[in-house]
């Protein structure tokens, strides 16, 4: 048997997975962390992460494993937080969760539980990991979506390597929600009907504006809408799949957000500052009087101007395919890596909870391209578009603006 560490985070997914290890025979050691201490912004609880300390400590106790307590809210400020404030200030929308698992719980605590003489780290996410071993004896790791579809949580850890997927373990990734209540429940653990986190990793839910005003400022600018019969709509190519296989130029063409300016639309109020805001993105704005909601179709934060459009079937919502800049493809499985100039038909997901969607990919000296069955609504760049085989996520990669 091995020597795993938990991450207790005093959830009860975490308290499981603790529990299922102990009872598989390994020797199990929690590991908890501190990545935030400040409360800026937080709509629930003073200091959340002392009642999380808390109920870690009663998790560890009722199954008799050391528990150890590290802070690492340093680095969760340098390589997580600090990098969300700089993609809103550029008009982008970060998924710090996706960072927080490539940068925090799968590199720096990873490394404090190597210190711990682990040979294995566990966390409470619901996704699951298979091994296969090459002709020449190299093992591969392969990351599966949960058994569970309501929670599976692959998508969160779409940047991982083929390094840190050898030392992870996914207990629960098997398991139903209700079954995990339910083994909590039965063994009197404390976090048994605790409810979930919600929000920013480790920060908890918070009002977003409010919490990035710590280092992002409030700025007044023009609110202006973009009507559904704006003329450039129209100008957007179409391509079928029975034509031939699509250029460059084309793709370029098909893959590119609308862009706006002032004189597009007409102003209908005023903002606070472009930063806050993001794509899709349907309350905050303050204005009302419509059959429809507004949502934000573009944000300019250069010119502090936001677009937006009535109603969620707004033409400016939806595009026909995305780009991946080359740089910023990651290859879970190294054996799936697209060569220049090949394509593949796959399943993509542009945000968590999505269904997954059916695309072809085509990969291009200046990056990766998806070109979608149908039009998706709200691709946001900084997000992650996550690619699937039938259950195994083998690639990732940052959507371009």
């Amino acid at each position: 048997m091995a020597r795993v560490v938990v991450g207790l985070s005093g959830g009860v997914d975490s308290s499981v997975a603790a529990y299922l290890l102990k009872e598989q025979g390994h020797e199990v050691i929690g590991l908890f962390m501190v990545n935030w201490h400040d409360t800026t912004g937080t709509l629930e609880g003073d200091c959340p992460w002392h009642d999380d300390r808390l109920f870690a400590e009663l998790v560890a106790k009722k199954l008799d494993i050391a528990l150890h307590v590290v802070d690492l809210s340093e680095e969760y400020r340098r390589r997580v937080v600090e990098y969300m404030f700089a993609e809103y200030e550029a008009g982008r929308t970060p998924n710090p969760d996706v960072l927080c698992n490539r940068e925090i719980k799968f590199d720096v605590f990873l490394k404090e539980a190597l210190k711990l003489g682990a040979d294995y780290v566990a966390t409470g996410h619901y996704c699951r990991k298979t091994t296969t071993t090459l002709p020449d004896g190299t093992e591969r790791y392969h990351l599966l979506a949960g058994t569970d579809p309501n929670k599976d949580q692959s998508y969160f850890l779409c940047q991982l390597t083929q390094e840190q997927l050898r030392y992870a373990l996914f207990p629960i990734g098997h398991l139903l929600k209700p079954e995990v209540r339910r083994i909590a429940t039965e063994q009197g653990l404390a976090t048994a009907k605790r409810k979930d986190s919600h929000g920013i990793c480790f920060v908890g839910k918070v009002d977003l504006p409010t919490f990035l005003q710590q280092k992002l400022a409030k700025k007044v600018g023009n609110v202006h809408e973009i009507k559904n019969e704006w003329p450039k709509f129209d100008r957007r190519p179409i391509y079928t799949p029975s034509e031939a296989e699509p250029s460059d130029e084309l793709l370029e063409a098909l893959a590119e957000s609308w862009h706006y300016t002032v004189r597009d639309g007409k102003k209908i109020g005023t903002h606070n500052g472009a930063h806050f805001y993001t794509i899709g993105q349907r309350k905050g704005l303050g204005i009302g009087g419509r059959k429809e909601s507004l949502f934000i179709l573009a944000t300019d934060v250069a010119e502090n101007v936001i677009y937006v459009g009535e109603g969620d079937s707004h033409r400016g919502l939806w595009r026909p395919a995305l780009k991946i800049n080359a740089e910023a493809i990651h290859w879970i499985d190294p054996d799936r890596t697209l060569k220049i100039g090949e394509t593949l038909r796959c399943a993509v997901r542009i945000r968590y909870r999505q269904p997954l969607q059916m695309a072809t990919l085509y990969r291009r000296k200046a990056g990766l391209f998806i070109l979608f069955d149908e039009p998706q609504r709200g691709i946001t760049a900084g997000q992650f578009a996550t690619l699937y085989d039938g259950d195994e996520l083998f690639a990732s990669g940052v959507i371009c603006e």
